[in-house]
C-alpha cells in the first residue's frame, strides 16, 4: 500500500478517505448520542439501472430508457453531504461506468472532479474498465475502482450471465493496478464460487496483480432471478469468517467486511444507521437490496430532511435491532414485507413486484451466529472496527 500506489493517490486515500472517513464517523457517533439527527457518514448512491450483463441474485432491473440520476442531483447529494461531515461515497449502478449518454464513465467522472475534498469507491463489474478510464481516474486522484469477480471462467459467465465476464473483468484489474490506482476487488460469495474465491490462491493472484484491498460480501437471493439454491449454509458463513480472520494475519492485502465488529458479533450497516442507499430516481433506501422507500433526494424538500425528517429509516433501524444483529432479508423476509406496508413504503425496485418477491423467498442463514462469533485476531483490524465501525448502540 505504501509503495505500489501514485503517490499523490495515496496522499488522497489517506486524507480523503481515512482521515475524513474516521472524523466522519466520529461525528456520525455523537449525533445519535445526542439524538440531533440520523445522517449517515457514508452513503452508497447507485447512478444508474443501466447494466451490461444479468447476474444471479441481482436486485437491479435495467430499463429502456435506463433510469440515470441527474448529474445536478447527485453533485448536489454530494455537496449536501459534505455539509453533514461526510465525504466518502459508494458509488454503485447497474453498472456506473455505463452512467450518461456518452457512456464510459465520462458523465460521472465530470461530476466527481467537481468535488476533489471527497473519496469515491467506484462499484463495477470490469468489463468495460479500460486504459483510458483508468486513466481518467488517476487524473482525479479520488477514486477506487472496486471490480467484482463473481468467480474464474465458467462459473462467472453462469453468475453474470455473460461470455468471457472474469477475463474481461481481469483485464481492467490490470489496467487500473498498471495506473497504479488503488485498485480493489470485490466478490459475493455464494455456493458456487466459494472454493475458488474464499481461497489463499486467490487473494495470493491479487496480491501478484497488485490489487491493494478485496472485500467479501454474503450472496443474497433477491430481485427477479433470486437463485436461492446460491444461498450460504451456517458452515460456510462461519468458514469463510474464518478465512477472512486467518488472512488479515499472514496476506500482504486488506480484507474488507461490513458484517462483523472487533468481537466477531454480527452487525448491519443499515441497521447501525453508519450508512444507507440512494437509487437512480433519488430515493432513499435502507440498503440497495431492500428496494423501499418513503422519501426522495430529487424532491426539491432538502435531501438531509430524507434523513431526518420522516422517521422510516429511523423506524426501520429500530425495528430490525430488536429482531437481529444480522441481515433481516435473509432472516425474515416474511416480517420485512410486513414492516414495510405497515410504513406504506413506496415500491422502489421498477418493477412492481418488491412484496411479492419478499413474499416468495424464504428464510436464509446469515452471519448472526450467537455463540459462534470468531474475534479478529490482528490488532489493527481490531482498533480499527472498536473505535470506527461498531455497533453505536444501535443493539441496545
Amino acid at each position: 500500500m505504501l509503495t505500489e500506489p501514485d503517490k499523490r493517490l495515496l496522499w488522497k486515500f489517506v486524507y480523503n478517505m481515512g482521515w475524513k472517513g474516521m472524523r466522519a464517523v466520529n461525528r456520525f457517533e455523537k449525533r445519535m448520542k445526542k439524538g440531533e439527527d440520523t445522517f449517515p457518514a457514508f452513503l452508497m448512491i447507485s447512478v444508474t439501472n443501466d447494466c451490461n450483463l444479468h447476474c444471479q441474485g441481482c436486485w437491479v432491473t435495467p430499463s429502456k430508457p435506463p433510469v440515470n440520476m441527474p448529474p445536478g442531483t447527485l453533485d448536489r447529494i454530494i455537496s449536501e453531504a459534505k455539509t453533514k461531515g461526510s465525504y466518502f461515497f459508494g458509488i454503485l449502478g447497474g453498472e456506473p461506468l455505463m452512467y450518461g449518454d456518452a457512456g464510459a464513465g465520462s458523465a460521472l467522472f465530470d461530476v466527481l472532479a467537481r468535488h476533489p475534498d471527497c473519496y469515491f469507491q467506484v462499484f463495477t463489474n470490469g468489463t468495460l474498465l479500460t486504459d483510458d478510464i483508468a486513466r481518467r481516474m488517476r487524473q482525479l486522484g479520488n477514486v477506487s475502482p472496486l471490480v467484482s469477480i463473481e468467480g474464474l471462467e465458467e462459473v462467472s459467465d453462469e453468475r453474470r450471465g455473460g461470455t468471457g465476464v472474469y477475463r474481461r473483468a481481469i483485464d481492467g484489474v490490470r489496467a487500473c493496478c498498471g495506473e497504479r490506482l488503488i485498485t480493489g476487488v470485490a466478490t459475493s460469495v455464494c455456493a458456487s464460487n466459494f472454493d475458488d474465491l474464499v481461497s489463499d490462491k486467490f487473494v495470493g493472484d491479487l496480491v501478484g496483480m497488485g490489487v491493494l484491498y478485496v472485500w467479501y460480501y454474503i450472496f443474497r437471493p433477491v430481485g427477479p432471478d433470486p437463485s436461492p439454491g446460491l444461498a450460504l449454509t451456517e458452515e460456510q458463513i462461519l468458514a469463510l469468517r474464518r478465512f477472512i480472520v486467518d488472512s488479515r494475519a499472514r496476506h500482504p492485502i486488506m480484507i474488507i467486511d461490513a458484517y462483523w465488529d472487533h468481537e466477531g458479533r454480527a452487525l448491519c450497516p443499515a441497521a447501525v444507521g453508519i450508512s444507507h442507499h440512494i437509487n437512480p430516481a433519488g430515493d432513499i433506501e435502507p440498503c440497495p437490496p431492500i428496494q423501499f422507500a418513503k422519501d426522495n433526494a430529487g424532491d426539491g424538500t432538502g435531501f438531509a430532511r430524507g434523513f431526518d425528517g420522516s422517521g422510516f429509516l429511523a423506524r426501520f433501524r429500530g425495528w430490525v435491532s430488536e429482531r437481529t444483529r444480522g441481515c433481516v432479508l435473509l432472516e425474515c423476509p416474511g416480517e420485512l414485507k410486513g414492516f414495510l406496508e405497515k410504513e406504506q413504503a413506496r415500491d422502489t425496485t421498477g418493477r412492481g413486484s418488491g412484496a411479492g418477491e419478499l413474499a416468495a423467498m424464504r428464510q436464509h442463514p446469515d452471519h448472526h451466529l450467537p455463540g459462534r462469533e470468531i474475534p479478529e485476531r490482528s490488532w489493527c483490524y481490531r482498533f480499527a472496527k472498536k473505535y470506527w465501525f461498531f455497533g453505536f448502540g444501535a443493539y441496545g
